[in-house]
């Protein structure tokens, strides 16, 4: 009797010291509905912002970096949050095909149904690939997520620690009334610099389109509202006397507000000015891989196509370019159990911004209401390692789980 106390007492000991690191309590409490941080909900209330007001996501491939913004009070969002990106899939530039084993780029919106508590992957929200944009160009794939886990084969995986947070933002904003949030995913920081790094990129019209609304959301630190039509984006357009528009077909007339297309003008000016010393200038910084297009799309899908069969394939999927982006070390897809372990503490950084080149103001005086979005780290690649799968234990006492009988 005297063992099985102490026993008891060494476990609930050691119980208590891993509840701090977020992963003993997971089967206790309900993962979706943990509240943030003290310290993330102080941040919100100084910045003006309330619990449940609504919340935007931007992601950088390159960077390896997830940002979450949320709006004060005057409608203007600002940055509360910002997370290392565990893994994410691919190489730099969007997603062609189904099995092309890249994560998403574009602008998506999540809503209420999109978000899965119950998910393998500790927690995760569908980002509603393919959207419009996607499909008018014949782009295929499903169930690309946002999740936790540590492991992608075309999604952004966070740890799971990071992902309880991302959750809890999107969960709080939906109770406040937000209907969806917009999630825009790119490849990197869409600098005059950056942009002049990849000129050369195949991808580079494409990704030329995105700093657009990029530059919009920049400007103005509102949202852009996206529609799809010519087979492009298009931000913070009206279409006078349109019921609706057609992604595939020209786009109708179309005009933006005054205040916006004042901004942006000065906007460009600026940029183009830096874009051309650039240019210029030779970058110490190497380019991070990129897809070379729906050929190597193509080529990669065939490769996940016959592995799933069983057949011999290289351990690396081909390529068109030197190599890929995905982070070294971090694990190949595998079944994950319910609740995973969290790979690696998560790094939390709250309001905090990276020096960038100073960007024209938009002028106080503009006003912008916040428009509902539209329906919907780089290093060489390592080998991949076969993962087994294995069979999920059975279902014990909270007793036997912790003396390990």
């Amino acid at each position: 009797m005297k063992l099985r106390t102490a026993i008891f007492a060494s476990l609930i000991a050691t119980v208590a010291l891993a509840g701090c690191q977020g992963s003993v309590f997971d089967g206790v409490e309900a993962k979706a509905e943990r509240e943030l941080p003290s310290k993330v909900l102080a941040k919100i209330k100084a910045k003006g912002m309330n619990k449940t007001s609504p919340v935007m996501a931007r992601i950088f491939k390159e960077e390896g970096v997830l940002e979450v913004w949320k709006q004060k009070t005057n409608g203007r969002y600002d940055m509360v949050a910002s997370y290392e990106i565990c893994k994410w899939s691919g190489k730099l530039g969007p997603k062609f095909v189904e099995g092309d084993r890249q994560a998403p780029e574009g602008f998506y919106s999540v809503s209420a149904a999109q978000m899965n508590p119950n998910s393998q992957y500790y927690l995760s929200f569908n980002l509603g690939f393919p959207n419009a944009y996607d499909r008018a160009h014949g782009r295929t794939g499903q169930h690309l997520m946002v999740h936790g886990a540590c492991s992608s084969a075309g999604c952004y995986s966070m740890t799971d620690e990071s992902m309880s947070e991302i959750y809890a933002f999107g969960r709080d904003a939906f109770k406040g009334g937000q209907r969806d949030f917009q999630v825009q995913a790119f490849p990197f920081r869409m600098t005059a610099a950056n942009m002049a790094r990849y000129k050369s990129d195949p991808n580079y019209e494409f990704w030329t389109m995105l700093k657009e609304g990029y530059d919009q959301f920049e400007i103005t630190k509102v949202p852009p509202k996206v529609d799809v039509c010519g087979k492009r984006y298009v931000f913070n357009q009206n279409f006078p006397g349109q019921q609706g528009i057609s992604a595939s077909a020209a786009c109708p007339p179309m005009s933006q507000p005054d205040s916006i297309q004042s901004a942006y003008s000065s906007y460009q000016k600026t940029y183009d000015a830096a874009f051309s010393t650039a240019l210029n200038k030779s970058s110490k910084k190497d380019l991070a891989p990129s897809i070379m297009g729906i050929q190597e799309a193509k080529l990669v899908s065939d490769w996940s196509a016959r592995r799933a069969r069983g057949e011999k394939v290289s351990r690396t999927p081909p390529s068109l370019s030197p190599a890929s982006s995905e982070t070294p070390g971090a694990p190949d897809t595998a079944a994950p159990t319910a609740i995973a372990q969290t790979p690696a503490p998560a790094t939390t950084t709250v309001a905090t911004t990276a020096p960038v080149t100073p960007q024209p103001e938009l002028d106080q005086n503009v006003t912008a209401s916040v428009p509902v979005p539209a329906s919907n780290p780089v290093a060489a690649e390592t080998t991949p390692q076969a993962v087994p799968v294995v069979p999920s234990p059975e279902k014990k006492s909270l007793w036997n789980r912790m003396t390990g009988q």
